[in-house]
């Protein structure tokens, strides 16, 4: 690896916050392929996630919020629930920083899908607050896999940008 980049906020929030929305509206296409729909991941996750192992940051999380939002109003949902569920994945993820530093990837990639986890049931209680009735588990189920499996492009930005600030190392 040829080093870590510079710390910029456009070069690790700005860029990768538009590649969410790209890859979530490309996702969002009703297009369907032997009656089967594209899966939903939640492009974000990967963002919160890995934003919050390279360094605390005052602006990752108000760039989460607006990543959720947007889900909110591209996906018709309630106003403010992938926001939460964003921030509490975030917030979980930068809670486990100081234990997930050194670790291998396969361990990240664990914490990964426990944040995933974490936001996903959070997302799945307030809906069920919000509707007062139970969502699919078998829709939820697909969408976990779906998001876990986006966890490379989360260590990708980790590596590009973990060891650009030494006030954090």
């Amino acid at each position: 690896m040829s080093g870590a980049r510079p710390l910029e906020p456009w070069r690790w929030l700005g860029v990768p916050m538009v590649q969410a929305i790209a890859a979530t509206i490309l996702f969002g296409i009703p297009l369907r392929v032997f009656g089967l729909q594209l899966p939903e991941p939640i492009f974000p996750m990967a963002l919160a996630f890995a934003w919050a192992v390279i360094r605390p940051s005052v602006l990752a999380p108000f760039g989460v919020l607006l990543m959720g939002l947007f889900l909110d109003i591209f996906w018709g949902g309630p106003l403010g629930l992938w926001a939460i569920c964003l921030l509490i994945a975030y917030g979980g993820a930068l809670a486990g920083r100081s234990m997930m530093a050194g670790q291998n990837r396969a361990i990240l990639w664990a914490w990964y899908g426990l944040t995933t986890a974490t936001a996903m049931v959070a997302g799945y209680l307030f809906v069920m607050l919000d509707s007062k009735s139970t969502p699919g588990l078998i829709p939820m189920a697909w969408q976990f896999l779906a998001t876990i499996v986006l966890y490379p492009f989360s260590q990708r930005l980790i590596d590009l940008f973990e060891d650009a600030d030494v006030r954090f190392r």
